[in-house]
């Protein structure tokens, strides 16, 4: 098959097919992204086609990635276009969404995404990059002595760095006497719009206290959270979706039904109407986004490390061995008691529908991909949820055997799993430990001194005491067995 989706092809589509109905050519952008991989294009870039689809013609996007030029490569002869394919059970709906009108590759052109950034049409800036873009010390902050950093502070025309094109941008616009845009992070980090906010104000410092003050005073940073399972794209579906259609897509979206957006109300530029299709806005996204990291992210981290140490290739196939499917709902009793109170939360609603969402095999989200970047993942996902356990006397045996588990993992590459499995920012430092042989107990003293977790916790020395055991488990008895000993673990 060798005609592409495109523009051309668009109208000779099965009438099967969800497409735009919409005047692409009359879509002028609104929106940059960075980090335009198959998340953003299943969550943000379809909820902003819905709007478009309503006539709202001025918040196209401007995908850019910071890295790689895969995406740029697959969908530039595509005009943008691309399928997203829900699937649940047998069944799977399609459909091309076309708010994505240009995309760029930073490498490649800093100064297009600049100048992007910096045209008054932008009104809003969104950002799925993953943690470890962010470039965070182990305390929080911003790493001052990164490489990147220090490049963007010397080089601010040429930026490599979320920040530094951020910051560029936004110095550009002032000049010009052009509004700041409104920053919108929808990573997976705790208060992601004001750990960004903060972040930013940190590298502007590094500039000039003037701009930190800019930064600070003038520019909105609302948080949001996401929530959409999408695995990583085979080339099985893309054939499938190119025999559905008629003709090939270079990159399909896969993704299920479910999907949820929350966002801090908080656009002086302006923004869609999302709420229209299904967004929920709102003065206070934390107890939302607490929700979702410690249940569902938690839990997908837990089932991915205890999956790949039990042979479990898909989250579906780990959530479907019993001694993973207590676990998650033992690790679920020990989260909930520390979301927030009053806020309206359902968590025993919220984990019945993530327990039908995990067991979707149609998806086939391997553990591998959720494996990725722990060390910069766990903090928020489990640690903080243990630390408050620790510290009302209550157990974190489930929540610790989770840190436990991406360790054993970590250290079972190139043995039992194969050496590039996954990655972490911390793998040079996770092999030096690794080589010298240590106990269990120094093993998860010497892993936490590095991922800096619980750092300045009085309570660390027992949630590292709590890992050393279940490490010593896992590697003298395996997974089965470290799930087993939490029989009988009061919640």
């Amino acid at each position: 098959m060798t005609e592409r989706l495109s523009s051309r092809s668009l109208s000779r589509l099965p009438t099967t097919v969800l497409k735009p109905f919409y005047d692409r050519a009359q879509i002028t952008p609104g929106i940059v992204h960075l980090g335009v991989g198959a998340f953003h294009r299943a969550h943000q870039a379809a909820y902003v086609d819905d709007c478009l689809g309503s006539g709202e013609t001025g918040w196209g996007i401007v995908g850019a990635s910071l890295r790689s030029s895969d995406t740029r490569d697959a969908l530039d002869p595509q005009d943008g276009l691309y399928t997203l394919a829900v699937r649940s059970g047998e069944k799977e709906s399609l459909r091309v969404v076309g708010s994505i009108l240009s995309l760029l590759v930073a490498p490649e052109n800093p100064s297009a995404l600049l100048d992007a950034m910096a045209d008054p049409r932008t009104r809003i800036v969104t950002l799925t990059v993953t943690e470890k873009a962010y470039l965070r010390n182990a305390a929080g902050d911003l790493d001052a002595s990164h490489p990147d950093i220090i490049a963007d502070l010397a080089n601010p025309g040429a930026p490599r760095t979320a920040h530094g094109f951020l910051l560029e941008a936004l110095v550009r616009r002032r000049a010009a006497g052009t509004p700041p845009f409104t920053v919108l992070c929808c990573d997976n980090l705790p208060a992601n719009g004001a750990t960004l906010r903060r972040l930013l104000i940190q590298f502007a410092e590094l500039r000039d206290a003037d701009l930190a003050r800019f930064v600070r005073d003038d520019v909105a940073f609302p948080s949001s959270m996401v929530d959409r399972i999408v695995p990583a794209t085979t080339e099985a579906d893309r054939a499938r979706v190119a025999a559905e259609l008629g003709v090939a897509d270079a990159w399909p979206v896969m993704t299920e039904p479910f999907c949820q957006w929350v966002v801090e109300d908080d656009f002086p530029a302006g923004r869609p109407a999302w709420e229209r299709f299904g967004v929920t806005m709102v003065r206070d996204v934390t107890p939302f986004e607490d929700m979702k990291l410690r249940l569902l992210n938690g839990s997908h981290s837990s089932i991915a490390y205890l999956g790949l140490l039990s042979g479990h290739e898909t989250v579906a196939a780990a959530f479907a061995d019993p001694a993973i499917r207590k676990f998650v709902d033992g690790l679920w009793a020990e989260a909930i008691p520390t979301l927030p109170q009053g806020a309206g939360l359902d968590p025993q609603a919220y984990t019945a529908e993530l327990a039908a969402r995990f067991a979707n095999t149609a998806l086939a989200h391997r553990t591998a991909q959720i494996a990725n970047d722990g060390s910069q993942k766990l903090p928020q996902r489990i640690v903080a949820s243990a630390l408050e356990r620790v510290a009302a006397g209550a157990s974190a045996d489930h929540l610790m055997l989770a840190v436990a588990a991406w360790i054993a993992a970590a250290e079972a590459r190139g043995d039992v799993l194969p050496a590039s499995h996954f990655t972490d920012p911390l793998d040079e430092g996770l092999a030096a430990i690794f080589s010298r042989n240590l106990s269990a107990r120094q093993t998860a003293d010497a892993v936490f001194d590095l991922a800096g977790f619980a750092k300045g916790s009085a309570h660390r020395g027992r949630l590292t005491e709590i890992t050393a055991a279940h490490l010593e488990t896992l590697r003298g008895k395996g997974a089965t067995a470290a799930m087993a000993s939490l029989d009988g673990v009061r919640s």
